[in-house]
């Protein structure tokens, strides 16, 4: 949704008309984002605040749940967790069975924290070096927003591993997981299916590894000089969802 449908709460050109395209034609569609920050209905609260009306919770897939999917497979409830993250990733840990702690934890959860501080890192750090688990919520290490690109999650995992010495696993694309689950909730075959994403390394390059179709809109993090570096291509490249919902109109 980053960098595809909005920056921040500035909606990008072609909002409307492209959620208008596939109400029109009854297309089933997952809004599948590395974002950890926010809640399925943070979501749908946006969207609604945005002019977009009728999107579920359940058409919404994040680095949040589906990090609380793959812990719940790995770890009993009531596992100490402390959470390097925003309110909405925490809110998932929390109903997903897990407890929420500020030391001796079992597990470090990692994802975009826009309250970061240093005592946050030097915990996360001494509690990873001190034996926790380390679990990452998606890779992205920048962000749109209405300013340009800034820090993401995957920024904030470099300097922890660096201060701890220690990889995180992380959940989020271009893991098969964040696809698998959208294929699931969709119903749907890979090759009947598109990926629209705004970043290469983890939108495009995840869903062609599960032999989806990719669509690459430039409304996001990658420029000219990124896509020709780029040794992954999408399928086809628009330079937003104006381009491509015309494309979609032409049966292209």
């Amino acid at each position: 949704m980053d960098g595809v449908l909005w920056r921040g709460m500035q909606p990008l050109p072609g909002l409307h008309d492209f959620f208008t395209y596939m109400s029109d034609k009854h297309m089933g569609f997952v809004l599948a984002t590395n974002n950890s920050s926010k809640t399925q209905m943070n979501y749908v609260e946006k969207l609604s605040a945005l002019g977009v009306n009728g999107v579920q919770p359940w058409h919404i897939v994040t680095s949040g749940t589906a990090t609380a999917s793959y812990l719940r497979t790995k770890f009993p409830p009531g596992t100490r967790i402390f959470v390097v993250g925003g309110a909405g990733l925490k809110q998932i840990l929390t109903k997903a069975g897990f407890r929420l702690v500020e030391d001796d934890a079992d597990l470090v959860v990692c994802g975009i924290d826009t309250d970061l501080t240093y005592e946050k890192l030097s915990k996360a750090t001494l509690l990873i070096r001190g034996g926790a688990g380390f679990i990452g919520t998606n890779p992205d290490s920048s962000f749109p927003s209405p300013e340009g690109l800034v820090p993401g999650a995957g920024s904030i995992l470099a300097l922890l591993e660096a201060a701890s010495g220690q990889r995180p696993i992380v959940i989020g694309k271009p893991s098969r997981g964040m696809f698998e689950a959208a294929l699931r909730q969709l119903n749907t075959e890979p090759e009947e299916t598109l990926m629209i994403g705004d970043r290469i390394g983890t939108d495009i390059e995840g869903a062609r590894a599960l032999g989806i179709k990719t669509a690459l809109v430039m409304s996001g993090v990658e420029d000219d000089s990124s896509l020709s570096a780029s040794q992954t291509k999408p399928d086809c490249v628009f330079e937003g969802l104006p381009d491509l919902v015309a494309a979609l109109k032409r049966g292209g």
